[in-house]
């Protein structure tokens, strides 16, 4: 159901269960995602199936749905043929779809809009390198727009996710400081103590320390093994409640377009993120309902 809390103020009482990837559940319910919109395609042509996945993960225990509008932009649509207004319509369905899947349980859920990074745009990869040769002004008004769209559609949260950089990151705070005063999350992808463009963590997460509107700050889309230690620097730096879903542990290869590796995410470490800090804790990439039913499980023994 609609949450009667905000999502800062649930934070303040206790640890909340993110959902998994997305991706993988849609290609679980046999979802072809060869293409360069990904799962946004789906919301023009399989919207129930983006239900379907947010509905696996409610049933999993998650108390945060994160949308469909990762890759969805006014740019990647419009490759397509779509119009404006019509990819602002399929914005705000990623916001109702998630919304929908919330209303299936009597547990609150809250729904957290997903705002990738430009690099996620290009379909290439560059959203684990950053530095895209753009300045903080260029890419503020490519972010200002989607950004306003999915505040507007009512969402608890705006997940500013999986960013590379610096550099983005300022852009996209820019562009929320002018969007109202929606909620955010400001989540990094990470290598180790720096960010993918090579960033000190210390300064990333430095950003957002005196940013109200910042209700949790923390990393994404990474190796498990730097979760903790990220999570550590997050609090640290700026006394806020920390965000964590990292992937599985595989990593992704844009050339061929395939995960490598084995999954090292294993529920039973994520106690390690939540005395570090954490308090919304889930995965990402390769991380499915089974896993976040055993991290909502993990999560309810921990003290």
């Amino acid at each position: 159901m609609k949450p009667d809390r905000s999502l800062a103020a649930a934070l303040g009482e206790g640890v909340l269960v993110l959902d998994g990837g997305l991706s993988n559940q849609l290609e679980a319910q046999g979802c072809d995602l060869s293409d360069a919109l990904w799962s946004a395609r789906l919301l023009a042509d399989a919207p129930e199936q983006i239900e379907a996945a947010h509905a696996a993960y409610v049933r999993a225990g998650a108390q945060v749905v994160i949308t469909s509008s990762y890759q969805a932009t006014f740019e990647g649509f419009a490759r397509r043929g779509i119009e404006r207004a019509e990819t602002a319509r399929l914005l705000a369905r990623s916001v109702e779809l998630a919304r929908a899947a919330g209303e299936r349980t009597e547990r609150e859920i809250w729904v957290a809009a997903s705002v990738g990074p430009y690099g996620a745009m290009l379909a290439d990869g560059s959203e684990y390198r950053g530095r895209y040769g753009m300045s903080v002004a260029e890419l503020e008004r490519f972010h200002r727009p989607r950004i306003e769209v999915l505040a507007e559609a009512g969402a608890d949260v705006l997940a500013l996710e999986t960013v590379p950089d610096v550099y983005e990151a300022e852009a996209l705070l820019r562009a929320v400081g002018r969007s109202g005063s929606v909620p955010v999350w400001l989540s990094y992808t990470v290598e180790g103590a720096h960010t993918r463009a090579g960033q000190r963590l210390e300064d990333a997460f430095g950003l957002a320390a005196g940013l109200d509107q910042v209700v949790a700050v923390g990393v994404n889309c990474c190796d498990p093994a730097d979760a903790g230690p990220a999570a550590e620097i997050a609090a640290a730096v700026t006394g806020k409640p920390v965000v964590v879903y990292p992937n599985s542990g595989e990593r992704w290869d844009a050339g061929t377009r395939r995960w490598h590796g084995g999954t090292t995410f294993a529920p039973t470490t994520t106690a390690g993120w939540h005395t570090s800090g954490a308090r919304l804790i889930g995965g990402c990439c390769r991380v499915g309902p089974d896993t976040v039913a055993a991290l909502a499980a993990s999560l309810t023994t921990t003290p």
